[in-house]
């Protein structure tokens, strides 16, 4: 048998207080969502003034980022560069820059999604809730 690491509830809450500080130091509306390594929803955090739909986009792009075990915008890339069935792949419906995996010891333990400002603050948000856990 094998052991693995897992995000808690603690993890996630320094997560999202952490992700929560960078969107609020850039002034930006953003839904932060967290999920563990099978993309199950650990943690919804929708800031005041986000839109709607990003609470659902947010957890999308986290669960492809933790089924997949790689960044959600590597699929985005592959859509985007002519591999358009690639949209047809199951269980993954956020398949855009925002969702960052959680690795530790080079497994993924879960992933963070961002949603509601550009893929790319997208992403500084979720890597900066991140590295609250000093991985």
């Amino acid at each position: 048998m094998q052991s693995k690491q897992v995000l808690t509830l603690d993890d996630a809450r320094k997560i999202a207080v952490a992700a929560e500080a960078e969107a609020k130091a850039n002034n930006w509306a953003v839904t932060i969502s967290i999920v563990d390594d099978g993309g199950h929803l650990l943690w919804l955090h929708r800031l005041d003034g986000a839109a709607p739909i990003s609470a659902h986009i947010a957890p999308a792009k986290a669960k492809t980022a933790a089924l997949g075990r790689r960044e959600s915008k590597v699929y985005e890339d592959m859509i985007n560069n002519g591999r358009v069935s690639f949209v047809t792949v199951p269980e993954i419906e956020g398949m855009l820059e925002g969702g960052v995996p959680v690795m530790v010891n080079e497994q993924c333990v879960g992933a963070v999604g961002v949603s509601g400002v550009k893929s790319s603050e997208d992403v500084q948000i979720a890597r900066a809730g991140i590295a609250a856990l000093g991985l």
